[in-house]
């Protein structure tokens, strides 16, 4: 009987050692800290469980006083995908700034940067950065997210990345394997397919991943992708062949030999969820070699750990799941939450100086002008800004603000701003949108900030009729710089995070 208690006891440890749950609120409820007791060791964090820097520290401390090894992860990109400052835009532009600008040793001191500012808050694992190849431009969750469309550059910048974040004894989670690039569906919403044959995956989307794996990544996280070359019928994050026959294949039987973490991309997005259900979805996970489940952007509560769990111990014992893999699972978990706390007691590795303006000069060397005309004039009085804005992807949130116009009215008082969305082109047309922006700048300049343009007929249409009417506007892209440039000034951002923002507004002011 005491046998049979132990094993059982074991097991459900292990069932919730592989859990990555997420929680609502600023505090720690008490549900959570109960299962970390029972053998949950990691947690997710998110823009709703973050205030300050001071109040996540204390969040973090109040979760390693009841449990020293948990693994402390958040989705924590900069650029467009922020938690740390969802709230006012991230201080480090995003991965296609890095990429544009094109040095490495940048890229280094970014990640490192953040990292040591992850770390001061008491997180150990970061869900970054994106090793997506952007091949396809029309890509409507990866875009700015991704270095760049070239193989090697998106190699080299993710290296750089993974090693700058892990000197500030922050593990790296490189994502989303195989590749999200060349997808045209975002899978928070879909199973996208990538019908690439293999030699293509190995000479474009998984050349970064065997970089990050050659630079020491700690953790890989696996996407809802349906790659037919790899799989004809499961999605990578549930895929023998994808996960155990590829991702942890040694390299000299053509996989990428990686020993770390694999971490599935969250359970409940629709690509797993609506067709396997996240218990099912899980499980499967788990089987086909992935070590860590991620759940908590959209279902944070008790009884969805108690549902995965239940479903991880009920497959065990059902014979579906092989005990040695969940319990080897699980002890990957532990491996890297022994890591991070070794790390944490030696401290970073890197001893350079901290460097707070880094994500500023790197925006400012990520920013690319192109003047049409007469040279342009800085602006020197009040200007009306347009913001022409697309509805947001769930990975970047409609929480975080984006555009210039918090940056020129900070340097030219008086300015203010108007929001534009599909919903209103498609409700009075382009001729009159258009013409509400003309009214409402009246004499100003006229600021028109986009985001992909060349994804969205509607804004290209509106911003084409702005600037036949006012040949004298400013164009700012904040997305993929994908469209000819247009406007007397045109401002490629290669993203939208606040520091990008205030690039572009000291290039439009001249300050």
């Amino acid at each position: 009987m005491t046998t049979l208690v132990r094993s059982a006891d074991t097991l459900t440890r292990d069932a919730l050692a592989v859990l990555q749950p997420g929680f609502t609120g600023t505090d720690a409820p008490d549900w959570l800290l109960r299962r970390l007791g029972e053998g949950l060791t990691s947690v997710g964090l998110f823009g709703r469980n973050v205030h300050t820097p001071e109040q996540l520290a204390a969040l973090s401390a109040r979760l390693r006083a009841e449990t020293d090894g948990i693994l402390i992860a958040i989705d924590e990109e900069g650029g467009d995908v922020t938690r740390l400052e969802v709230r006012g835009g991230s201080s480090f532009p995003g991965n296609l700034a890095l990429g544009a600008v094109d040095d490495t040793g940048l890229t280094h001191a970014v990640a490192r940067e953040l990292g040591r500012r992850l770390a001061d808050c008491g997180i150990t694992l970061n869900w970054a950065p994106s090793a997506d190849v952007n091949s396809n431009p029309g890509n409507p969750v990866i875009g700015v997210r991704s270095f760049g469309s070239d193989p090697h550059l998106v190699a080299r910048h993710t290296a750089a990345y993974v090693q700058g974040m892990q000197s500030a004894g922050v593990a790296a989670c490189t994502k989303h394997f195989p590749g999200h690039g060349d997808t045209a569906v975002d899978s928070h919403h879909d199973l996208p397919r990538i019908d690439a044959a293999r030699d293509t995956l190995h000479a474009r989307e998984l050349v970064p991943f065997k970089a990050a794996v050659a630079a020491g990544t700690k953790a890989v996280m696996s996407a809802h992708i349906l790659v037919p070359a790899l799989d004809g019928d499961l999605p990578a994050t549930l895929s023998p062949a994808a996960l155990h026959g590829l991702l942890r294949a040694p390299v000299a039987a053509g996989g990428l030999g990686f020993d770390g973490l694999i971490v599935t991309d969250a359970v409940e997005m629709r690509a797993i969820a609506a067709t396997y259900g996240i218990e099912r979805g899980s499980v499967l996970a788990i089987a086909a070699g992935a070590d860590a489940i991620c759940v908590g952007g959209g279902l944070a509560d008790e009884a969805t750990v108690l549902r995965l769990r239940d479903a991880l111990v009920r497959a065990v014992r059902s014979g579906a799941l092989p005990e040695e893999r969940l319990a080897d699972a699980a002890a990957r978990v532990r491996a890297l939450s022994q890591w991070t706390r070794e790390r944490g007691r030696r401290g970073p590795t890197d001893a350079t100086p901290r460097d707070p303006e880094v994500g500023l000069r790197a925006a400012r060397r990520a920013l690319r002008t192109t003047v049409s005309g007469e040279p342009y004039e800085p602006l020197r009085t009040p200007a009306y800004v347009a913001a022409f804005t697309p509805v947001a992807n769930i990975a970047v949130g409609d929480e975080t603000p984006w555009g210039v116009a918090a940056e020129l009215a900070r340097l030219l008082p008086g300015t203010e701003t108007g929001g534009y969305s599909a919903a209103q082109a498609a409700e009075t047309g382009t001729p009159a949108l258009v013409s509400h922006v003309l009214r409402e700048a009246a004499h100003r300049r006229i600021v028109a900030v986009v985001r992909d343009v060349h994804r969205h007929p509607w804004m290209a249409d509106a911003l084409t009729a702005l600037v036949a009417a006012r040949p004298d506007t400013v164009v700012v892209e904040m997305g993929v710089p994908q469209a000819p440039p247009t406007g007397a000034l045109h401002l490629a951002t290669h993203g939208a995070a606040r520091v990008c923002g205030r690039a572009a507004a000291e290039v439009i002011t001249g300050g």
